[in-house]
């Protein structure tokens, strides 16, 4: 196949070709097409020994041309696969699992939607995986003829960084919202998931409850046996809690030996319901520490209020139940409610 061209340089983009009348652009590489043989030579060599992908289809979508990488995407030759259409470029790949990575239950489908997009626009720039795991850029161009020159550059590496910087910034965001003790979330994670569930309360018209749980003896615990008791202590009633909750309610540690559940759209018998049964599991479930039982108990202080109470006095009437707990012994519930 005949290819007219001009010259090479270094610097942006793109292909230009008198003859396809259309500029074909690829990565850190400009080329003009004339018909000097020595240019033309030129260009085959430097397609051809590319460790880039190239590839012509003719505007009936059939390969006209491509180097060894390109081929190799298909696990084939050039001359193997030359005058294939994409279409079945793309079956051959999906029925053998080799080459395009096509996951789509529908290949028919699939391939409708590819040939409707695929000639849309004059340039287009996709990423594509392959069933090895690499990855490519593919940039296509297409001229007015119809066909379509296609570039495409290994960026795995790039892929790879990317997911693994995804990976990390994920990471880093769990820590800064989970407390480091218990796993759970911490004081800003909660305070912020309980007052977007409250908004959600004031717009069903429904009443929220907010439940502060204190650790009675955490302070025994560290003096007597240790701050490494006392964590685990903190991990143990943190379990007791989550499996005694609904999966809908939000739960979170929001200082040293105080857990909070806020109970959205509850009432004051089922809202009462949970925090005693949260301190009855407390107390029938001591935590062994080597070999040892030591006894544990919890004060819970609720607050029920209508839909449209602001959170700081949701927590602060909380809070008032909490310290009346405690003021009569610990191990109990007490609850603050105001009937609008």
């Amino acid at each position: 196949m005949t290819i007219n061209s001009l010259w090479i340089s270094s610097t942006d983009p793109p292909i230009h070709c008198p003859s396809y009348r259309k500029v074909l652009t690829h990565q850190g590489c400009q080329i003009m097409f004339s018909k000097s043989p020595a240019i033309q030579q030129r260009l085959f060599e430097f397609v051809e020994s590319s460790p880039d992908a190239f590839a012509i289809f003719d505007q009936g979508d059939a390969l006209r041309y491509c180097n060894t990488p390109f081929a190799e995407f298909f696990y084939a030759s050039p001359n193997d696969i030359q005058g294939l259409t994409f279409v079945e470029l793309a079956k051959n790949s999906h029925h053998s699992e080799q080459g395009l990575r096509i996951e789509a239950e529908d290949l028919d489908a699939w391939l409708q939607y590819m040939q409707s997009v695929r000639r849309e626009q004059d340039f287009r720039s996709i990423e594509v995986v392959l069933t090895d795991g690499r990855w490519f850029l593919f940039s296509e161009q297409m001229n007015d003829a119809g066909e379509l020159f296609i570039h495409a550059r290994n960026i795995t590496r790039q892929k790879r960084l990317a997911d693994r910087i995804r990976v990390t910034n994920e990471r880093y965001r769990h820590l800064s919202m989970t407390d480091e003790i218990t796993g759970v979330p911490n004081r800003r994670h909660f305070i912020n998931a309980s007052k977007a569930e409250l908004s959600r309360c004031w717009r069903s018209g429904k009443r929220a409850a907010l439940m502060l749980v204190e650790f009675d003896s955490i302070k025994f615990i560290n003096e007597n046996f240790g701050h490494g008791a006392g964590d685990g202590a903190l991990r143990h009633m943190a379990e007791i809690i989550r499996e005694a909750l609904r999966e809908y309610d939000i739960f979170g540690r929001i200082d040293h030996e105080q857990f909070a559940v806020f109970l959205g759209q509850s009432d004051a018998e089922p809202a009462h319901t949970i925090a005693e049964r949260v301190r009855k599991l407390v107390e029938d479930q001591p935590l062994l520490w080597e070999s040892r039982e030591l006894p544990l108990s919890v004060s819970i202080g609720l607050s029920l209020q209508p839909f449209d109470t602001p959170f700081n006095q949701l927590l602060e009437q909380a809070e008032s139940a909490l310290h009346t707990a405690r003021e009569k012994g610990g191990n109990r519930t007490e609850m603050c409610t105001d009937h609008k």
